[in-house]
């Protein structure tokens, strides 16, 4: 690993600097779009965005089912991770494919990964001295990290590392849910469905330090379920863990060591960063983004009415008749492209990717 950059969307972060750093002007992309007027926009100010609910054509082989991971590489091809089914089949030939590909107009690109049917999860794009490559966490029933090539190669598999020991009890569980670069490129790995622990691994992939563990106080966690190296210009390069079920955010030093806590989010699911934004998908019906300093800008989609119906029981996310144009149920996943557009992930169902193309 050569000279990795420390996002999975490292290229969009020299695209984004200079067009947010005009934030102090009246839009922070430059001229402001026109929004088709049958589409719902939400956002405010120098961020609003038109929603396209239902993005992608989804080809005849593939039944989107829980859509959770989204990334783009450096051409604008979008990929997209999805579960390919609640069970594991009883045959090969029943399994789905698990990564989707499509173009930046949403045409079917290709797809691969019948062999973690079930499983399909946290996506992630690096480059390596000149190529891309996938980090993809799959969690049960694969309970797997996988690094591969664009088109599905596999580079190599990790399961649960045995070095710090925190599995030796046979009811510790491993089904790890994202991957964040470091900048030496070395990777982080947040074991968010399984014993809450984050996951520390050399540029060759050889184990580090583990942390966490599951609890309450600062520095452990109860589902860390999404993470980030927060290199963002101005701020100290650390870590930030989207502690979902504990309703925060944690900043962590690269080594490990608590630094703070952020809890203006609800129930955090991953990251991204464009510039000094940071987006941050939140499983509560909302995407919000925060400015370098971590000051909320906008909860895109946000209602309280609406976020109230979509939690209670859950049942709103089985039932695509109650879904509400420029609304989101459970984001789970986004992303930025390199032209600011973002692309959101939603654990429903049916599946469901929204791009929300920039107006402002």
């Amino acid at each position: 690993m050569i000279s990795p950059r420390p996002s999975r969307r490292s290229f969009l972060k020299v695209a984004g600097a200079a067009g947010l750093s005009a934030a102090a002007g009246s839009t922070a992309f430059g001229r402001a779009r026109q929004a088709d007027s049958d589409r719902p926009v939400v956002g405010s100010g120098a961020y609003q965005y038109e929603c396209i609910h239902g993005w992608g054509e989804v080809p005849g082989h593939i039944d989107w089912f829980e859509t959770h991971g989204v990334a783009v590489d450096r051409d604008g091809l979008i990929y997209v991770t999805h579960r390919a089914g609640a069970e594991r089949p009883s045959s090969p030939d029943m399994a789905q494919d698990t990564v989707v590909v499509f173009d930046p107009d949403g045409k079917f690109v290709r797809s691969f990964g019948k062999e973690y049917h079930g499983g399909g999860h946290g996506i992630d794009i690096r480059e390596e001295d000149g190529q891309e490559y996938l980090y993809l966490a799959f969690m049960f029933p694969v309970n797997l990290v996988v690094k591969t090539d664009l088109k599905g190669e596999v580079v190599w598999v990790k399961e649960k590392p045995e070095e710090p020991g925190v599995y030796a009890d046979p009811e510790a569980r491993f089904s790890p849910t994202n991957v964040a670069f470091a900048p030496d490129g070395g990777f982080y790995v947040g074991d968010g469905y399984g014993s809450n622990y984050i996951h520390q691994y050399d540029k060759d992939g050889g184990w580090v330090r583990t942390w966490g563990g599951t609890g309450e106080e600062p520095g452990k966690m109860r589902t860390p379920h999404g993470l980030w190296f927060d290199s963002r210009p101005g701020r100290t390069p650390e870590l930030v863990v989207a502690d979902r079920a504990n309703a925060r955010l944690q900043y962590f030093t690269p080594e490990g060591e608590f630094d703070s806590i952020l809890d203006e989010v609800s129930f955090p699911a991953h990251f991204d960063i464009r510039g000094d934004l940071l987006l941050v998908p939140d499983l509560h019906a909302r995407i919000s983004l925060f400015d370098r300093e971590n000051r909320v800008i906008d909860h895109l989609g946000y209602d309280p009415d609406w976020t109230a119906e979509v939690l209670d029981g859950f049942r709103v996310r089985t039932a695509p008749d109650r879904w509400r144009p420029g609304r989101f149920v459970h984001p789970h996943d986004a992303c930025f492209d390199a032209e600011g557009n973002i692309f959101v992930a939603e654990w429903v169902s049916t599946g469901r990717i929204s791009k929300l193309r920039r107006l402002s």
